[in-house]
Order: structure tokens, then C-alpha cells, then sequence
């Protein structure tokens, strides 16, 4: 067994719903992709036992889930089998499913030898293992933007709004913070938020973003940053399934609108010491030192974390100056145009916004690497220069970050930082799944290449 884990686990769920058939067993893989097995639930006590043995070449398959030997490691070696265990506290079960439905999220096993490192999960346990050695304890939480899309695309293939529920009319407009639009989709945020309670996700505050049918639902900070990530992973999964019951599909892609904001993935974190006591909280609005040098750090480490926080070429789409999307390296307080922006608020809960991930990007590699990278700015007392204040600096294009997806794969490879918390052979192979994607992308010619060169 892993982890802890609780025997009676699986007992006492089955006697608490005895109509239980299946259960999903749960796992995640590099591109943040829930993949898994269903168990009849006579037989899931082998999970608890004996654990889920699996290729380990599916932790590292790329997007359209197939394999590209990345660093030898799928066909050259055999195709070698890990073990998953449980995570404790993870099994709950599917409102949305048809038949009476439990899951539990995998993770492998920790004390395996030798020791395995595909698994993102236990990639941010390494890292926040190696970050707790500070006497820190960070509190995080994830805000992932996301569209509500038709089922069907237009005419040319591209994705369309969802019609209106108790209308005829599509969504058309660009109301942020619309209270209308939250009520017309009532129904579903409120089948999202049954769900989320259901299975132990602590969704929040829902709104409207800055763009048509883009929305965000908070999830609430937690003291631990594998549990953060497994809150962002659940939450997604909730809001697709949740979406596809109601004739509508949720899209995580960045960058799905040419003509609309991105959709990104927004991380609150804060840093506690052993008293409880918020590190970040100097009683000012910029807060104190230690907030300095750990932006110091994320700044130090964002060019090659670009690959992380961006996973794929819509991804890069996403950036541009003037789309409330990092840019460059900057930061300040009550500032939406910076990379690290101070909220506002009481001072005891002052914190770091990391404005630069995708929705799509991987919740536990962008939570790794912002861990390695506050630790190097903390240990090594970064100055991370002036802060911007009220003015835009989001036209203000860094050149030295990598706006090209190639580019910002050599640059995690080239780069220091992440390998200091992240096994370098895991962003190798990282490198090489991407390496990949974009060789499979390139094979086929697009109709603009057509249209101009034929």
C-alpha cells in the first residue's frame, strides 16, 4: 500500500452506498488528461490490496494519446509496467454517470523501487517534499477559465457559442459579470456545484469572464499543493461531464477565439511558517520581503517555465499585448496587465496571482514549477525590481521569453531552475512528448498553405 492508506477505505464507501456497480480508477497523465480503468465494485478491493498495474508509457502519451517513444521509453524499453495506489480520501462518487458510479484518483507508488517519476502527481509531491525543507508551508488555489461551446462547430468547422437555455437566440454578447447570463445558465452551475460538493471539490465563486460564454468557478485555498491540483483536475473533469449533460461542451484550449480573450489558469499562493503565520503579510499592499524574493524567483525561472504553463501551439496563441495575458516579467499590486500580481484585500491573506498558465496547461507541473521557482527566488534573495503601478505594461513584450512553442521547449531544456525540484529526466522527456505533438502537427498541410503557395 501507499501513502497511508486507509484499509477500510473502500469498506465503509460500498456500506454507505451499497448500489455502487463500477468504480473508475483514476490516473493523470503529462498533458493533465484523466485516464483510468472501471472496476466493477466486487472487484475494486484489488486496488487497495495490490494497486492498478499499468503501462508506464501512458503517464507520458501525447495529446491525441498515442505514443511517441519519448527518450526511449514506451517501445524501446518494453513497455514496462508501474504500480498505482489509491489516494486516500479521493473516492466519491459520479453524480453525472448512468448507472451508480464511484472513482478514486491513482498515484504510484512512492516507496517503488527503483523509483518510478512519470506521474505529475508525485512529480509536485517531489517538489513540495524538497520545498518544505524552507520550513514554509504554501496555501494554494486554482481559477481555470473555460468556454461553454455548441456540440456542433459552424459551417467552416471552428467552435460556436452554445445557444441560450430557455431561448432560441446563441450567446453573442460579451457581458462580464453578467448576472442575467449566470441565470439562464443556472442549471447547469448548479448541477456543477453538486457535483463539486459530491466529490469533496471546494468550488466557490462562479462569474462570467471577459468574453462570450467564457466563464471561471473558484476553488477555495487549500494548505497543500497536490491537493490544489487535484481539486483543478477534478473540477475540469466535473464541468465537462456536467457541460455534455446539458447538450453544451466546456473547452479548456487556450486559445479557442482568434477575436476573444484566452482562457488561463490563474494560481493563488501564499506562504505560511510554522506558527500559522502568512510570510507574504508585511501589513502593506506590496507585502513583504520574502513575497519580493519569491516573485524574484518566478521571474528568474519564466522563460523556461513558458513550455510548462503553455503545453501545446494553441496555447501560444493565447499570448499578445493587451489580453489581460502576461507579456513579460512584471508585477504590482491590484494589477491585471502583470505576470505576478498582488491582490487586494486583507493583508492577512496577501498572496501571488500567477497570471502565465493556460487552462490547459497540467495543474501539478505548473504547480511544481512554481514551487522550484519561489524556493531558488526565497533562497537566493531575488530582487525582482520595481513594481508597476497603476499603468498598463501588458504591450511591454519581453524578448527574452519564448513566445514560440519549439522555442520555449529548448528553453525548459536549456534552463536551471525547474531541474532543481523537477527530475531533469522527466523535463527531458516532457520535451520529447512535445517534440512530438509538434512533428505530428507539421506532417499535415494546412488550407492556408494552399490558398498562398499552390
Amino acid at each position: 500500500m501507499d501513502e497511508g492508506l486507509p484499509a477500510n477505505e473502500l469498506h465503509d464507501y460500498l456500506r454507505a452506498h451499497p448500489e455502487t456497480r463500477f468504480i473508475d480508477a483514476l490516473y493523470v497523465d503529462l498533458n493533465g488528461f484523466v485516464r483510468g480503468k472501471r472496476y466493477p465494485a466486487d472487484k475494486a478491493g484489488k486496488l487497495y490490496s495490490s494497486g492498478m498495474q499499468m503501462p508506464e508509457a501512458h503517464y507520458i502519451l501525447y495529446a491525441i494519446g498515442d505514443s511517441v517513444d519519448p527518450c526511449g521509453r514506451g517501445f524501446s524499453d518494453g513497455d514496462p509496467d508501474c504500480v498505482t495506489f489509491p489516494v486516500p480520501g479521493s473516492l466519491a462518487p459520479v453524480p453525472w454517470a448512468n448507472e451508480p458510479r464511484a472513482q478514486l484518483l491513482m498515484t504510484q507508488a512512492r516507496s517503488e523501487r527503483p523509483p518510478h517519476f512519470v506521474d505529475p502527481r508525485q512529480i509536485l509531491r517531489q517538489a513540495a517534499d524538497r520545498f518544505a525543507t524552507t520550513g514554509l508551508k504554501p496555501v494554494m488555489a486554482f481559477e481555470l477559465e473555460f468556454y461553454l461551446l455548441d456540440p456542433a462547430p459552424d459551417a467552416q468547422g471552428r467552435p460556436q457559442s452554445p445557444i441560450q437555455p430557455g431561448s432560441r437566440q446563441r450567446l453573442v454578447s460579451m457581458q462580464t459579470n453578467s448576472m442575467e447570463e449566470l441565470d439562464a445558465f443556472g442549471s447547469f452551475l448548479a448541477e456543477v456545484d453538486k457535483a463539486c460538493r459530491a466529490q469533496n471539490i471546494p468550488s466557490s465563486v462562479a462569474c462570467t469572464e471577459f468574453a462570450t460564454a467564457q466563464y471561471e468557478i473558484n476553488l477555495d485555498h487549500v494548505d497543500d499543493p497536490v491537493l490544489a491540483a487535484d481539486h483543478a483536475i477534478l473540477q475540469r473533469r466535473v464541468i465537462k461531464a456536467v457541460a455534455q449533460r446539458h447538450g453544451m461542451q466546456a473547452s479548456f484550449m487556450s486559445k479557442p477565439f482568434l477575436d476573444r480573450n484566452g482562457s488561463g489558469t490563474h494560481i493563488h499562493i501564499s506562504l505560511l511558517d510554522k506558527a500559522g503565520r502568512n510570510v507574504f503579510d508585511d501589513g502593506s499592499a506590496l507585502g513583504s520581503a520574502t513575497l519580493r524574493h519569491a516573485i524574484g524567483g518566478l521571474q528568474a525561472s519564466m522563460a523556461e517555465a513558458m513550455a510548462i504553463c503553455s503545453p501545446n501551439l494553441n496555447a501560444f496563441r493565447r499570448y499578445g499585448p493587451n489580453r489581460f495575458v502576461p507579456v513579460n516579467k512584471s508585477w504590482g499590486a491590484q494589477n491585471r496587465s502583470v505576470a505576478f500580481r498582488i491582490p487586494g484585500g486583507s493583508p492577512k491573506a496577501r498572496r501571488i496571482e500567477h497570471r502565465a498558465a493556460g487552462a490547459d496547461a497540467n495543474p501539478y507541473l505548473v504547480a511544481a514549477a512554481l514551487l522550484a521557482s519561489i524556493q531558488h527566488g526565497i533562497e537566493n534573495q531575488l530582487d525582482p525590481g520595481q513594481p508597476a503601478e497603476q499603468r498598463n505594461v501588458s504591450g511591454e513584450v519581453d524578448p527574452d521569453l519564448p513566445f514560440d512553442w519549439m522555442a520555449a521547449v529548448d528553453r525548459l531544456e536549456q534552463g536551471t531552475i525547474l531541474k532543481q525540484a523537477i527530475q531533469p529526466l522527466y523535463l527531458q522527456i516532457y520535451a520529447a512528448v512535445k517534440r512530438g505533438e509538434h512533428a505530428q502537427i507539421m506532417s499535415e498541410i494546412i488550407p492556408r498553405e494552399y490558398a498562398w503557395y499552390l
